[in-house]
């Protein structure tokens, strides 16, 4: 079975970037892999940045979402890769039952399992991660994949009542790891204070 001819995607640091910087009030959840580069490459170590590291591909909406609940009055973005993301697609049901207004979920969606391989993902093959968060009754879930609306969803991402969920349509080609924090328990202690200290 071969993949659809894929356009050229977006920038996923340019992306990332319009969402977190100067933003320092949100709190950012990393997936696998590029994501938690994102976050770095976007507002550097960040105390409310947290990465997930080998926690089990599919877990950081869930993070997102007891993070969500419990700190109602503050901004949770979530971003992740595609491959993350279909291996959590029932937490799209838990989250939209849930009714979270803080929540948004930024897939970055190149197509590919990039960490393992660059294998091609179900994404690749049509399957639509924004119209499964539809389905689920996300109140935001869009696909994009156009320069020109990149303002408007990065304004639903902030400020839009969720849950949110935004499948960001990149490039296919490898982006600079950057070094970050790996030390899950001096993430958990910083971001914990951080949120204590406000």
């Amino acid at each position: 079975m071969k993949t659809k001819a894929k356009k050229p995607g977006l920038d996923r640091r340019d992306v990332i970037r319009r969402i977190l910087s100067g933003n320092d009030d949100v709190l950012a959840i990393g997936g696998l892999g590029n994501a938690g580069y994102d976050l770095v490459a976007a507002r550097g170590e960040h105390p409310l940045n947290f990465t997930i590291h080998g926690a089990g591909m599919g877990g950081a909406p869930v993070v997102g979402l007891g993070l969500a609940l419990a700190q109602p009055r503050r901004r949770v973005v979530v971003v992740l890769g595609d491959g993350d993301m279909l291996m959590g697609t029932g937490a799209l049901a838990t989250i939209a039952a849930q009714r979270v207004a803080n929540l948004a979920i930024v897939v970055m969606d190149n197509e590919r399992y990039q960490e393992t391989g660059a294998q091609a993902t179900a994404t690749g093959f049509g399957v639509d991660i924004a119209g499964m968060a539809a389905a689920a009754g996300f109140p935001v879930a869009l696909k994009l994949d156009d320069r020109a609306r990149i303002d408007d969803a990065v304004e639903k991402i902030l400020h839009a009542p969720g849950p949110v969920l935004v499948n960001v349509k990149i490039s296919d080609a490898p982006v600079p790891q950057m070094a970050k924090l790996r030390d899950g328990v001096l993430m958990k202690i910083r971001f914990r204070e951080r949120l204590a200290a406000e």
